[in-house]
This record gives structure tokens, sequence and C-alpha cells, in this order.
């Protein structure tokens, strides 16, 4: 329990500075692009308190770590009005696209600092349990620190894997909307208003019954991924050993 209780002291901090800077993307891309909602709304910040859901940010995501399920959470969605965009199809789909970019920035700055934390370099061998396991033996004492970088790594590349699926309402969706020829737009947009209640269900079925659907989608590309960020840590490591 105590490992548990660690573990997620270590997650959840990882996951609001993730979510966090996910939807402030969002809304500055959308600003940059003619749409102040969100900056009107003072919703350009990086303090916490202004995107925290305590459901969604808080209480799921510790929940799923203390019990072992695949953590995940939201936050409050920062307010975009598509119709003051410049180009409503295409900066729909270029702020979209925004919330998951900034996981991946956030994730190279995470790998960067990894590097520096362990110059004897990260060698995770291509399996996502044995890098943070062999972080853990080799560190001493500076295995917080690189073992949360790991997963503060980890956790922005699912963030932002995991928006990009084309589930409405996930960013993904609304760049697929954006692809999508007109007269198919206005039937995918009312999806948007089920498509989170649906995703819940078939998350919860899949970890109640243990089809794994999630993890065969995600974890793969997640698993390569990865393995990109931690050879740039590696790297890192070797400019300054």
């Amino acid at each position: 329990m105590t490992q548990t209780l660690s573990l997620a002291l270590v997650l959840i901090p990882a996951l609001v500075i993730a979510i966090v800077f996910h939807e402030v993307a969002h809304g500055y891309a959308a600003k940059l692009l003619g749409d102040t909602t969100a900056s009107d709304r003072g919703r350009l910040t990086l303090n916490p308190i202004r995107h925290v859901d305590p459901v969604g940010t808080l209480l799921v995501p510790g929940a799923l770590a203390l019990l072992g399920g695949p953590v995940f959470g939201w936050a409050k969605p920062v307010p975009v009005n598509k119709w003051r965009l410049s180009n409503p199809r295409f900066g729909m789909m270029a702020v979209a696209a925004a919330g998951p970019g900034s996981n991946f920035v956030l994730a190279a700055v995470g790998a960067v600092l990894l590097g520096l934390a362990m110059p004897s370099g990260v060698g995770m061998g291509g399996d996502v349990g044995d890098g943070a396991a062999l972080l853990v033996n080799r560190l001493g004492e500076t295995q917080w620190l690189a073992t949360g970088l790991f997963y503060f790594i980890l956790i922005n590349i699912f963030l932002g894997l995991f928006n990009l699926l084309p589930i409405p309402p996930f960013d993904g969706s609304h760049i697929v909307g954006g692809l999508l020829p007109a007269r198919l737009q206005a039937g995918w947009e009312k999806l948007q208003g089920i498509g989170m209640a649906l995703l819940l269900i078939l998350i919860a079925a899949s970890w109640v019954f243990g089809t794994g659907w999630l993890s065969q989608v995600l974890m793969p590309p997640v698993g390569a991924a990865m393995s990109l960020y931690l050879s740039l840590a590696d790297a890192i490591a070797a400019l300054i050993a």
C-alpha cells in the first residue's frame, strides 16, 4: 500500500501538469487564430485551480492508481468558439492538435531533464515496465527524481496519443471532423455530446472483463514513442558523461 501511495504521489502531479498545459495550449492556439474566449474567461493561465476538475483530474486518476487500473483523467475543457476562428473548419483542427502537441513537447522536456538527472544513461531495453524498474534499481538517491521524470514522459505520451483517438469528443475527433465532407460534419458533431459517456463505458468494460482493447490499441505506439524519448535522454546523458 505504501508503494502504491508513493506512486500515486508521483503520478497525480505529473498528470495535473500534463492536463493543464494541454488545455492552455488549446486556448492559446484559439487566441492566435482569432478566438479570445478562453483568454476573456481567464483560462490562459498555468494555475491548475482554474483548470482542475475535482473528479476528472484528482479523484478518478487517484482511484485508478490505487486500484491498479489505467491512469487517465481530464480537466475542465477550455472554451472555444469555432465561429470566432479565422477559418472555423481548419482552425478547429489546429486548436485540437495543439493539446496533444503540447504533451509531446513536455515529454521531450522530461526526456532532456531525465538525461541530465541520470548521466549513466537510461537503457530501457524496449519495455516500458522494465525501464521504470531499471531506473529504480540504478539511481540510488536520485531514484525518485528520475522515476518521476520517467512517468512524466510516459503520462504525456499516453495523454497525447489518447486524445488523438478519433472518438468524440477527443481532439482526434475534431481533426477527423475537419477532414470530413461538409455533408457529414453535422452528424459527426452531434456525437460529441455522448462520446465521453460511451468511452467511459468501454474503458470500464475493458477493465472489468479483461478485454484490454485500450492497451492493445495504445500501448504499441506508446511503447515505441517512449523508446524514442528515452533514446533522447540517453543521448543527453552521453553528452554530459
